[in-house]
């Protein structure tokens, strides 16, 4: 016993593996495990710093949409029954337009709508108003015909600004004609002809005397001239529709800023 622990404590010695150089092979050093530790809960740490920024992230997003969410998750009825109408209005829209092409039903009668059509053009309106003021020898009634311009002008403006901000379409894809490029009117919504339609047949009511048949089909040339489009496939009901609420808001305008017979006698003298 006492030979075999010199014995062992030399080997001890003679083993490189004990010696201060190699210790770490053996035994990890306590700084070593302590900046491994460290770093792990560090490392957590910060796992747990990104997940809770981005749950308050996801929590930011959910209350600043919380409507949009849930309309898209739980509609309103107030969106169901929009949609509801939309649908409506294209498909009835589709299917009173039966001269929108050669190849449907009213297909020969084309023709004729478009000349129908063509009666409720700006330009024409405009052109006539002019030839009419030229001609015109009495103070009343160039009060009338310069009103009827501004009116006419005033209608050309609007609904090509609403058309700009509303960007529809019609339920058939026809391109404008020449007149319509003439009046910038190239979208569905309003209806610029239903709108011109419905101005001046309020405004011819009002201030011109006619008999009771003539107010009679004063009216229906309206009627007539608004709902073609739709047959044409160029404007949806709708748009027929509101183009007269718009035609009839415009007269009010009109009326509104009459202008008086020495202010339509002073533009007059400068043209």
């Amino acid at each position: 016993m006492p030979a075999s622990q010199p014995r062992s404590r030399a080997r001890d010695r003679n083993n490189v593996l004990n010696r201060a150089e190699f210790l770490s092979l053996n035994q990890p050093l306590k700084g070593n495990q302590e900046s491994r530790s460290s770093g792990r809960k560090q490392s957590s740490q910060a796992g747990a710093a990104g997940a809770q920024n981005n749950n308050a992230k996801e929590r930011r997003q959910s209350q600043q949409l919380p409507e949009e969410d849930c309309m898209q998750l739980n509609p309103s009825f107030k969106g169901i029954a929009f949609n509801s109408l939309l649908a409506i209005d294209i498909c009835m829209s589709k299917r009173l337009g039966v001269c929108a092409n050669r190849a449907s039903s009213w297909g020969g009668a084309r023709s004729m709508i478009n000349l129908l059509g063509i009666t409720g053009h700006g330009i024409p309106w405009i052109a006539g108003t002019l030839i009419c003021l030229v001609k015109s020898s009495t103070l009343a009634g160039q009060e009338v015909l310069m009103n009827l311009l501004l009116a006419l002008l005033l209608d050309i403006m609007i609904v090509a600004g609403l058309q700009k901000l509303a960007k529809r379409k019609g339920p058939y894809d026809i391109n404008p004609g020449l007149l319509d490029y003439l009046t910038m009117d190239t979208y569905a919504f309003p209806a610029g002809h239903a709108s011109r339609a419905a101005m001046l047949s309020k405004f011819f009511l009002n201030h011109l005397v006619l008999a009771i048949p003539l107010r009679i089909l004063l009216v229906l040339w309206a009627l007539c001239v608004g709902f073609s489009r739709v047959m044409i496939g160029r404007h949806h009901i709708t748009d027929v529709l509101s183009g007269f609420v718009f035609g009839y808001l415009q007269f009010r305008l009109v009326e509104l800023i009459w202008m008086s017979s020495n202010t339509c006698q002073m533009l007059i003298s400068i043209w």
